[in-house]
């Protein structure tokens, strides 16, 4: 099971000054970063608004209230000059942790690996599809009857230093130790306007 796809309803334009190539294609631009194609559509600044994985279950339009297609990974390549090896995981807010992990397992067939109580009410579960890991964070927060919805991405990279180059001042945070032991993590600045809440982190 991998997931294949994610839908952006953000302007493209600051993911191509960040260095992502995109392509037009009719009514929106597209990418592939990492083995998933990135639709974006719209200006409205949404985030993410739907996922899309490789899977027999070919009912699936709905996980939990996240928009859900089925689709077989791109064969696109793009050159995109960020040393993205992978998507380290996809963040997924919910009122809820064991109602939106029961929906994954149940429509998708991705098993709960483990559960992590983070403190103050929050904890989170944890999926993979394919290299993938799907972080599904539950928070106090959010009303209960509030649907799941997808809310980050994390990329892996070989150097957040070169990164950080690459991309310009003032485009990424400072480089802070990752809750994984061993690696390093820097978050994409709000100024550089993605619409999506976006880090890079080292393997």
């Amino acid at each position: 099971m991998l997931l294949t796809e994610l839908f952006l309803d953000v302007p493209v334009a600051p993911w191509r000054d960040l260095g992502f190539v995109t392509a037009p294609h009719s009514d929106h631009h597209h990418t592939v970063i990492a083995g998933v194609r990135f639709v974006f559509s719209g200006t409205r600044s949404r985030g993410l608004t739907g996922w899309g994985f490789d899977s027999d279950n070919d009912s699936v339009e709905s996980i939990d209230g996240i928009p859900t297609s089925i689709a077989v990974a791109p064969t696109e390549k793009f050159d995109h000059g960020l040393d993205v090896t992978s998507i380290d995981h996809v963040v997924v807010m919910t009122p809820s942790l064991d109602r939106t992990c029961g929906a994954i397992e149940t429509s998708l067939g991705l098993p709960l690996k483990r559960i992590r109580e983070v403190g103050g009410g929050v904890r989170q579960g944890f999926h993979r599809a394919g290299s993938v890991i799907l972080e599904v964070v539950e928070r106090p927060d959010i009303s209960a009857d509030e649907p799941a919805s997808l809310w980050g991405v994390v990329f892996v990279v070989n150097d957040l230093d070169a990164l950080a180059g690459h991309v310009g001042a003032g485009a990424l945070g400072p480089v802070k130790d990752a809750v994984q032991p061993g690696r390093k993590i820097a978050t994409v600045t709000a100024s550089a306007g993605l619409g999506v809440p976006v880090a890079f982190m080292t393997s």
